[in-house]
Protein backbone atom coordinates (compact mmCIF):
# COMPACT_ATOMS: atom_id res chain seq x y z
CA UNK A 1 0.00 0.00 0.00
CA UNK A 2 1.34 3.50 -0.80
CA UNK A 3 1.95 5.66 1.74
CA UNK A 4 0.40 9.56 0.81
CA UNK A 5 2.54 12.60 0.61
CA UNK A 6 1.65 13.88 3.76
CA UNK A 7 2.38 10.80 5.57
CA UNK A 8 4.91 12.46 7.23
CA UNK A 9 2.67 14.79 9.72
CA UNK A 10 0.72 11.24 10.95
CA UNK A 11 4.06 10.12 12.96
CA UNK A 12 7.21 11.32 14.46
CA UNK A 13 10.07 10.42 12.25
CA UNK A 14 11.56 8.29 15.12
CA UNK A 15 8.78 5.61 15.58
CA UNK A 16 8.11 2.58 13.46
CA UNK A 17 4.86 2.81 10.85
CA UNK A 18 3.29 0.27 13.60
CA UNK A 19 3.94 2.70 16.60
CA UNK A 20 5.73 -0.27 18.32
CA UNK A 21 9.35 0.25 17.71
CA UNK A 22 12.39 3.17 18.11
CA UNK A 23 14.21 3.86 15.36
CA UNK A 24 17.51 4.92 16.20
CA UNK A 25 18.69 7.93 14.50
CA UNK A 26 22.32 8.17 13.71
CA UNK A 27 22.86 11.75 12.24
CA UNK A 28 25.50 12.83 10.23
CA UNK A 29 27.97 15.59 11.57
CA UNK A 30 28.84 18.04 9.21
CA UNK A 31 30.91 20.78 10.25
CA UNK A 32 29.94 24.18 8.16
CA UNK A 33 30.13 27.84 9.25
CA UNK A 34 27.06 27.47 11.25
CA UNK A 35 27.74 24.65 13.25
CA UNK A 36 31.03 26.03 14.29
CA UNK A 37 29.17 29.26 15.42
CA UNK A 38 26.94 26.83 16.94
CA UNK A 39 29.40 25.53 18.75
CA UNK A 40 30.84 28.77 20.08
CA UNK A 41 27.60 29.38 21.34
CA UNK A 42 27.29 25.93 22.81
CA UNK A 43 30.88 26.45 24.12
CA UNK A 44 29.65 29.94 25.98
CA UNK A 45 26.23 28.46 27.57
CA UNK A 46 27.94 25.78 28.96
CA UNK A 47 30.57 27.32 30.69
CA UNK A 48 27.91 29.97 32.27
CA UNK A 49 26.03 26.92 33.32
CA UNK A 50 28.75 25.43 35.13
CA UNK A 51 30.40 28.23 36.39
CA UNK A 52 27.27 30.35 37.54
CA UNK A 53 26.96 28.42 40.41
CA UNK A 54 30.00 29.18 41.98
CA UNK A 55 30.28 32.66 40.51
CA UNK A 56 30.02 35.35 43.58
CA UNK A 57 28.21 38.69 42.94
CA UNK A 58 27.00 40.75 46.35
CA UNK A 59 28.64 37.93 48.54
CA UNK A 60 25.20 35.78 46.86
CA UNK A 61 25.05 33.17 44.46
CA UNK A 62 24.66 34.48 41.09
CA UNK A 63 21.64 32.26 40.12
CA UNK A 64 19.90 29.96 42.72
CA UNK A 65 16.10 28.53 43.11
CA UNK A 66 16.64 27.20 46.58
CA UNK A 67 12.50 25.86 46.39
CA UNK A 68 13.30 24.32 50.17
CA UNK A 69 14.28 27.80 51.86
CA UNK A 70 12.00 29.57 49.53
CA UNK A 71 15.28 31.50 48.57
CA UNK A 72 15.67 32.66 44.81
CA UNK A 73 18.96 34.61 43.61
CA UNK A 74 18.93 36.41 40.34
CA UNK A 75 22.42 38.44 39.41
CA UNK A 76 23.15 38.40 43.10
CA UNK A 77 20.05 39.70 43.86
CA UNK A 78 17.58 37.83 46.85
CA UNK A 79 13.90 37.22 46.23
CA UNK A 80 12.20 35.50 49.26
CA UNK A 81 8.12 34.37 49.19
CA UNK A 82 7.19 38.59 49.81
CA UNK A 83 8.14 39.31 46.69
CA UNK A 84 6.29 36.29 44.37
CA UNK A 85 4.66 38.65 42.45
CA UNK A 86 7.78 39.91 41.36
CA UNK A 87 8.85 35.90 40.46
CA UNK A 88 5.10 35.76 38.73
CA UNK A 89 5.43 38.98 36.46
CA UNK A 90 9.04 37.97 35.72
CA UNK A 91 8.06 34.62 34.82
CA UNK A 92 4.92 36.46 32.69
CA UNK A 93 7.27 38.91 30.89
CA UNK A 94 9.62 35.43 30.38
CA UNK A 95 6.86 33.82 28.34
CA UNK A 96 5.34 36.85 26.63
CA UNK A 97 9.06 37.61 25.24
CA UNK A 98 9.36 33.48 24.20
CA UNK A 99 6.13 34.13 22.63
CA UNK A 100 7.44 37.06 20.63
CA UNK A 101 10.78 35.27 19.55
CA UNK A 102 9.49 32.19 18.03
CA UNK A 103 6.64 34.38 16.40
CA UNK A 104 9.50 36.24 14.45
CA UNK A 105 11.92 33.51 14.45
CA UNK A 106 10.63 30.40 14.81
CA UNK A 107 12.21 27.28 17.04
CA UNK A 108 15.89 28.57 17.15
CA UNK A 109 16.44 28.64 20.68
CA UNK A 110 15.73 24.81 20.43
CA UNK A 111 18.79 24.50 18.55
CA UNK A 112 21.07 27.10 19.84
CA UNK A 113 20.50 27.97 23.30
CA UNK A 114 18.35 25.26 24.71
CA UNK A 115 20.75 22.87 27.04
CA UNK A 116 19.11 19.83 26.05
CA UNK A 117 20.59 20.31 22.28
CA UNK A 118 23.91 21.62 23.96
CA UNK A 119 24.57 18.70 26.09
CA UNK A 120 23.44 16.20 23.43
CA UNK A 121 24.92 17.41 20.49
CA UNK A 122 28.02 19.47 21.46
CA UNK A 123 28.83 16.64 24.51
CA UNK A 124 27.16 13.17 24.24
CA UNK A 125 27.07 12.75 20.35
CA UNK A 126 30.95 14.22 20.51
CA UNK A 127 31.82 11.65 22.40
CA UNK A 128 30.11 8.59 21.06
CA UNK A 129 31.53 9.43 17.69
CA UNK A 130 35.25 9.62 18.93
CA UNK A 131 34.40 6.24 20.64
CA UNK A 132 32.19 4.62 18.11
CA UNK A 133 33.32 6.23 14.97
CA UNK A 134 30.95 8.24 12.30
CA UNK A 135 27.20 7.19 11.41
CA UNK A 136 28.17 4.71 9.39
CA UNK A 137 30.68 2.94 11.81
CA UNK A 138 27.32 3.62 14.91
CA UNK A 139 25.42 1.91 12.40
CA UNK A 140 27.12 -0.91 11.87
CA UNK A 141 28.32 -1.44 15.14
CA UNK A 142 24.62 -1.61 16.45
CA UNK A 143 23.58 -4.04 13.95
CA UNK A 144 27.10 -6.54 14.57
CA UNK A 145 27.03 -9.30 16.74
CA UNK A 146 28.33 -9.05 19.99
CA UNK A 147 32.37 -8.75 19.95
CA UNK A 148 35.33 -7.94 21.71
CA UNK A 149 35.39 -4.63 20.25
CA UNK A 150 31.31 -3.49 20.72
CA UNK A 151 31.75 -4.39 24.27
CA UNK A 152 34.37 -2.38 25.19
CA UNK A 153 33.14 0.50 23.06
CA UNK A 154 29.74 0.50 25.00
CA UNK A 155 31.29 -0.13 27.83
CA UNK A 156 33.65 2.77 28.20
CA UNK A 157 30.81 4.76 25.94
CA UNK A 158 28.28 4.66 28.05
CA UNK A 159 30.68 4.74 31.75
CA UNK A 160 31.52 8.46 30.80
CA UNK A 161 27.70 8.79 29.73
CA UNK A 162 27.21 8.24 32.80
CA UNK A 163 30.21 9.77 34.55
CA UNK A 164 28.97 13.06 32.64
CA UNK A 165 26.17 12.64 33.85
CA UNK A 166 26.73 12.66 37.39
CA UNK A 167 28.81 16.15 36.77
CA UNK A 168 25.33 17.70 35.85
CA UNK A 169 23.43 15.83 38.23
CA UNK A 170 26.15 17.66 41.01
CA UNK A 171 25.71 21.26 38.87
CA UNK A 172 22.26 20.77 38.53
CA UNK A 173 21.92 20.05 42.03
CA UNK A 174 24.04 23.42 42.86
CA UNK A 175 21.06 25.59 41.72
CA UNK A 176 18.57 24.54 43.81
CA UNK A 177 20.69 23.17 47.44
CA UNK A 178 23.23 26.04 46.73
CA UNK A 179 26.84 25.28 45.77
CA UNK A 180 28.67 25.82 49.39
CA UNK A 181 25.61 23.25 50.79
CA UNK A 182 27.04 20.89 47.42
CA UNK A 183 30.72 21.27 48.63
CA UNK A 184 29.92 20.16 51.89
CA UNK A 185 28.07 16.96 50.55
CA UNK A 186 30.46 16.15 48.53
CA UNK A 187 33.49 16.72 51.08
CA UNK A 188 31.73 15.48 54.19
CA UNK A 189 30.95 11.64 55.05
CA UNK A 190 27.73 10.89 52.94
CA UNK A 191 26.37 9.45 56.23
CA UNK A 192 25.78 13.06 56.89
CA UNK A 193 24.21 13.94 53.59
CA UNK A 194 22.03 11.07 52.89
CA UNK A 195 18.97 13.01 51.48
CA UNK A 196 21.46 15.28 49.21
CA UNK A 197 23.27 11.76 47.90
CA UNK A 198 19.91 10.14 46.84
CA UNK A 199 18.66 13.11 44.94
CA UNK A 200 22.44 13.66 42.95
CA UNK A 201 22.00 9.87 42.18
CA UNK A 202 18.20 10.01 40.99
CA UNK A 203 19.19 13.10 38.65
CA UNK A 204 22.30 11.34 37.21
CA UNK A 205 20.26 8.31 36.66
CA UNK A 206 17.44 10.76 35.18
CA UNK A 207 20.53 12.58 32.80
CA UNK A 208 21.76 9.36 31.54
CA UNK A 209 18.26 8.27 30.57
CA UNK A 210 17.60 11.84 28.68
CA UNK A 211 21.07 11.68 26.62
CA UNK A 212 21.84 8.21 26.09
CA UNK A 213 18.34 6.61 25.48
CA UNK A 214 15.38 9.09 25.19
CA UNK A 215 17.06 11.69 23.24
CA UNK A 216 15.24 13.52 20.08
CA UNK A 217 12.35 12.00 21.88
CA UNK A 218 12.51 14.67 24.69
CA UNK A 219 12.48 17.34 21.92
CA UNK A 220 9.92 15.91 19.90
CA UNK A 221 7.80 14.44 22.31
CA UNK A 222 7.86 15.44 26.21
CA UNK A 223 8.95 18.97 25.42
CA UNK A 224 5.52 21.35 25.46
CA UNK A 225 7.49 23.88 23.24
CA UNK A 226 7.63 22.13 20.33
CA UNK A 227 3.82 21.74 20.59
CA UNK A 228 3.50 25.40 21.49
CA UNK A 229 5.40 26.54 17.72
CA UNK A 230 2.44 25.24 16.14
CA UNK A 231 0.35 27.44 17.18
CA UNK A 232 2.44 30.31 17.46
CA UNK A 233 4.35 30.52 13.77
CA UNK A 234 3.11 32.21 10.86
CA UNK A 235 3.82 32.11 7.10
CA UNK A 236 5.72 35.46 7.93
CA UNK A 237 7.52 33.68 10.64
CA UNK A 238 11.41 33.24 10.14
CA UNK A 239 12.19 29.90 10.23
CA UNK A 240 14.69 26.88 8.76
CA UNK A 241 12.64 25.95 5.72
CA UNK A 242 13.86 24.53 2.11
CA UNK A 243 13.13 26.83 -0.53
CA UNK A 244 10.68 24.60 -3.23
CA UNK A 245 10.47 27.53 -5.81
CA UNK A 246 13.97 27.03 -6.20
CA UNK A 247 14.76 23.62 -5.80
CA UNK A 248 12.05 21.62 -7.49
CA UNK A 249 11.84 19.59 -9.75
CA UNK A 250 14.32 17.70 -7.60
CA UNK A 251 16.58 15.22 -9.75
CA UNK A 252 20.34 14.61 -10.69
CA UNK A 253 22.33 17.32 -12.82
CA UNK A 254 22.00 16.97 -16.37
CA UNK A 255 23.14 19.25 -19.30
CA UNK A 256 19.64 20.40 -19.59
CA UNK A 257 19.90 22.34 -16.06
CA UNK A 258 17.02 24.82 -16.55
CA UNK A 259 14.53 21.62 -16.40
CA UNK A 260 15.51 20.41 -13.24
CA UNK A 261 15.27 22.78 -9.54
CA UNK A 262 18.56 22.74 -7.63
CA UNK A 263 17.84 19.99 -5.22
CA UNK A 264 19.61 16.97 -6.15
CA UNK A 265 18.02 14.92 -3.98
CA UNK A 266 20.78 13.55 -2.78
CA UNK A 267 19.11 13.50 1.33
CA UNK A 268 22.16 15.03 2.80
CA UNK A 269 19.52 17.35 4.65
CA UNK A 270 17.91 14.42 6.34
CA UNK A 271 21.29 12.29 7.20
CA UNK A 272 22.36 14.98 9.53
CA UNK A 273 18.70 16.20 11.25
CA UNK A 274 19.27 15.32 14.66
CA UNK A 275 15.38 14.15 14.84
CA UNK A 276 15.07 12.26 11.73
CA UNK A 277 13.20 14.70 9.15
CA UNK A 278 13.29 15.93 6.13
CA UNK A 279 13.19 19.69 5.98
CA UNK A 280 11.83 19.72 2.19
CA UNK A 281 8.26 18.31 3.25
CA UNK A 282 7.81 21.77 5.03
CA UNK A 283 7.29 23.00 8.49
CA UNK A 284 7.27 20.59 11.17
CA UNK A 285 7.05 20.24 14.66
CA UNK A 286 10.35 18.55 15.06
CA UNK A 287 12.01 21.13 13.25
CA UNK A 288 14.48 22.69 16.21
CA UNK A 289 15.99 24.69 13.82
CA UNK A 290 19.23 23.41 14.56
CA UNK A 291 20.75 24.77 10.89
CA UNK A 292 22.54 21.31 10.75
CA UNK A 293 20.87 20.94 7.07
CA UNK A 294 21.51 24.51 5.98
CA UNK A 295 25.48 23.15 6.77
CA UNK A 296 25.06 20.08 4.56
CA UNK A 297 22.79 21.94 1.77
CA UNK A 298 25.49 24.79 1.28
CA UNK A 299 28.61 21.97 0.96
CA UNK A 300 26.52 20.40 -2.02
CA UNK A 301 25.65 23.73 -3.46
CA UNK A 302 29.41 24.86 -3.60
CA UNK A 303 30.07 21.64 -5.15
CA UNK A 304 27.71 21.94 -8.13
CA UNK A 305 28.57 25.47 -8.74
CA UNK A 306 24.94 26.52 -7.59
CA UNK A 307 24.17 29.83 -5.03
CA UNK A 308 24.09 28.29 -1.26
CA UNK A 309 21.13 28.74 1.05
CA UNK A 310 18.80 26.69 -0.97
CA UNK A 311 17.46 25.72 2.83
CA UNK A 312 17.86 28.56 5.05
CA UNK A 313 16.21 30.89 7.36
CA UNK A 314 13.11 32.03 5.28
CA UNK A 315 9.87 32.24 5.97
CA UNK A 316 6.84 30.90 4.06
CA UNK A 317 5.77 34.43 2.15
CA UNK A 318 9.72 34.80 0.94
CA UNK A 319 9.25 31.61 -0.55
CA UNK A 320 6.22 31.39 -1.97
CA UNK A 321 5.61 35.57 -3.47
CA UNK A 322 9.55 36.95 -2.70
CA UNK A 323 8.25 38.78 -0.14
CA UNK A 324 10.63 40.28 2.46
CA UNK A 325 9.63 40.23 6.02
CA UNK A 326 7.42 42.69 7.61
CA UNK A 327 5.60 43.30 11.02
CA UNK A 328 2.26 42.22 11.25
CA UNK A 329 -0.13 43.18 13.73
CA UNK A 330 0.52 40.25 15.98
CA UNK A 331 4.02 40.97 16.14
CA UNK A 332 3.59 45.08 17.30
CA UNK A 333 0.99 44.12 20.40
CA UNK A 334 3.40 41.27 21.42
CA UNK A 335 5.90 43.72 21.38
CA UNK A 336 3.50 46.40 23.02
CA UNK A 337 2.57 43.57 26.02
CA UNK A 338 6.47 42.94 26.11
CA UNK A 339 7.79 46.80 26.98
CA UNK A 340 4.79 47.17 29.33
CA UNK A 341 5.91 44.38 31.44
CA UNK A 342 9.22 44.82 31.23
CA UNK A 343 8.57 48.43 32.07
CA UNK A 344 6.53 47.55 35.22
CA UNK A 345 8.99 45.37 36.26
CA UNK A 346 11.85 47.03 36.42
CA UNK A 347 10.16 49.85 37.84
CA UNK A 348 9.49 47.17 40.58
CA UNK A 349 12.70 45.99 40.85
CA UNK A 350 14.51 49.30 40.93
CA UNK A 351 11.74 50.49 43.98
CA UNK A 352 12.44 47.39 45.66
CA UNK A 353 13.82 48.00 49.05
CA UNK A 354 16.00 45.82 51.54
CA UNK A 355 13.06 46.09 54.38
CA UNK A 356 9.42 45.55 53.59
CA UNK A 357 7.04 47.10 55.72
CA UNK A 358 3.77 46.65 56.87
CA UNK A 359 2.01 48.34 59.44
CA UNK A 360 -1.83 48.24 60.29
CA UNK A 361 -3.89 50.24 63.10
CA UNK A 362 -4.02 47.89 65.83
CA UNK A 363 -7.44 46.32 65.83
CA UNK A 364 -10.58 46.96 67.54
CA UNK A 365 -9.40 50.48 68.50
CA UNK A 366 -9.23 53.48 67.26
CA UNK A 367 -7.69 56.38 69.97
CA UNK A 368 -6.80 57.10 73.30
CA UNK A 369 -7.05 60.92 74.90
CA UNK A 370 -4.29 61.19 77.40
CA UNK A 371 -5.63 64.17 79.56
CA UNK A 372 -2.71 63.89 81.20
CA UNK A 373 -0.13 65.72 79.44
CA UNK A 374 -3.09 66.57 76.54
CA UNK A 375 -1.74 64.14 73.87
CA UNK A 376 -3.80 61.53 71.42
CA UNK A 377 -2.31 57.94 70.60
CA UNK A 378 -2.98 55.50 68.44
CA UNK A 379 -1.44 51.69 68.57
CA UNK A 380 -0.39 49.86 65.64
CA UNK A 381 1.19 46.29 64.69
CA UNK A 382 4.42 46.65 62.30
CA UNK A 383 5.78 43.48 60.69
CA UNK A 384 9.26 43.74 59.00
CA UNK A 385 11.06 41.63 56.50
CA UNK A 386 14.26 41.89 55.64
CA UNK A 387 15.37 40.76 51.92
CA UNK A 388 18.60 41.83 51.84
CA UNK A 389 21.58 39.56 52.31
CA UNK A 390 23.27 40.67 55.77
CA UNK A 391 21.72 41.43 58.91
CA UNK A 392 19.91 44.74 59.96
CA UNK A 393 19.96 46.98 63.05
CA UNK A 394 17.02 49.68 62.76
CA UNK A 395 15.70 52.62 63.86
CA UNK A 396 11.78 53.92 63.34
CA UNK A 397 11.89 57.07 63.14
CA UNK A 398 8.34 59.13 62.41
CA UNK A 399 8.32 61.98 60.08
CA UNK A 400 6.25 64.13 62.17
CA UNK A 401 8.49 65.75 64.53
CA UNK A 402 6.13 66.00 67.27
CA UNK A 403 5.33 62.60 67.04
CA UNK A 404 6.61 60.24 69.84
CA UNK A 405 6.85 56.68 69.81
CA UNK A 406 5.84 54.93 72.67
CA UNK A 407 6.81 50.73 72.43
CA UNK A 408 4.92 47.61 73.79
CA UNK A 409 7.26 45.26 71.85
CA UNK A 410 10.13 46.64 70.55
CA UNK A 411 12.98 45.10 68.10
CA UNK A 412 16.17 46.74 66.60
CA UNK A 413 17.80 43.76 64.91
CA UNK A 414 17.00 41.85 61.48
CA UNK A 415 18.29 38.79 60.62
CA UNK A 416 19.25 37.24 56.83
CA UNK A 417 15.71 36.87 55.66
CA UNK A 418 14.29 36.67 58.94
CA UNK A 419 10.94 38.77 60.22
CA UNK A 420 10.09 40.96 63.11
CA UNK A 421 6.78 42.21 64.67
CA UNK A 422 6.43 45.42 66.68
CA UNK A 423 3.80 47.27 68.61
CA UNK A 424 4.08 50.70 69.66
CA UNK A 425 1.93 53.87 70.85
CA UNK A 426 1.86 56.99 68.14
CA UNK A 427 1.76 59.98 70.25
CA UNK A 428 0.84 63.47 69.43
CA UNK A 429 -0.24 66.83 70.90
CA UNK A 430 -3.95 67.74 70.47
CA UNK A 431 -3.51 70.96 69.58
CA UNK A 432 -1.34 70.10 66.30
CA UNK A 433 -4.34 67.95 65.45
CA UNK A 434 -6.07 69.78 62.17
CA UNK A 435 -8.18 67.20 61.36
CA UNK A 436 -9.59 63.43 62.28
CA UNK A 437 -7.44 61.14 59.97
CA UNK A 438 -4.11 62.65 58.66
CA UNK A 439 -1.44 60.52 57.18
CA UNK A 440 1.69 59.92 58.59
CA UNK A 441 5.07 58.63 57.79
CA UNK A 442 8.10 56.91 58.81
CA UNK A 443 11.51 56.43 58.16
CA UNK A 444 13.55 53.21 59.11
CA UNK A 445 16.91 54.35 59.87
CA UNK A 446 19.90 51.25 58.87
CA UNK A 447 23.59 52.53 59.00
CA UNK A 448 22.32 55.79 58.95
CA UNK A 449 20.70 55.69 55.78
CA UNK A 450 16.96 55.47 54.90
CA UNK A 451 16.23 51.78 53.68
CA UNK A 452 12.04 51.47 53.58
CA UNK A 453 9.44 54.57 53.84
CA UNK A 454 6.00 53.53 54.95
CA UNK A 455 2.98 55.31 55.96
CA UNK A 456 -0.37 55.01 58.05
CA UNK A 457 -2.97 56.78 58.71
CA UNK A 458 -3.43 58.50 62.31
CA UNK A 459 -7.38 59.32 63.90
CA UNK A 460 -7.89 61.96 66.64
CA UNK A 461 -10.38 64.23 68.04
CA UNK A 462 -10.59 67.42 66.00
CA UNK A 463 -10.29 70.68 68.96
Amino acid sequence: MSQSPLHFRDQISTVSDDGKKRKWLYPKIVKGKLYQYRSAVSYFFLALLFAAPFIKLNGEQLVMINILERKFVLFGIIFWPQDFYLFVLALLTFIVFIVLFTVVFGRVFCGWACPQTIFLEMVFRKIENWIEGDHLKQQKLDKGSWSFEKVWKKTLKHTLFFGISFFIANIFLSYIIGSQVLIKIITEPVALHITGFISICLFTIVFYLVFARMRELVCTVACPYGRLQGVLLDNQSIIVAYDYQRGEPRGKRVKEENLIGDCIDCKLCVQVCPTGIDIRNGTQMECVNCTACIDACDMVMEKISRPTRLIGFKSEDEIASQRPFRWNKRIYGYSVVLALLIGTLSYLLISRTDVQTTILRAGGTLYQLRDKDATVSNLYNTELVNKSNRPIVFEIVPDNKEAKIQYIQKEDSLKVGGSVKITFFVILPQQSIQKYKSELGFKLISDHKEVDHFKTTFIAPVN
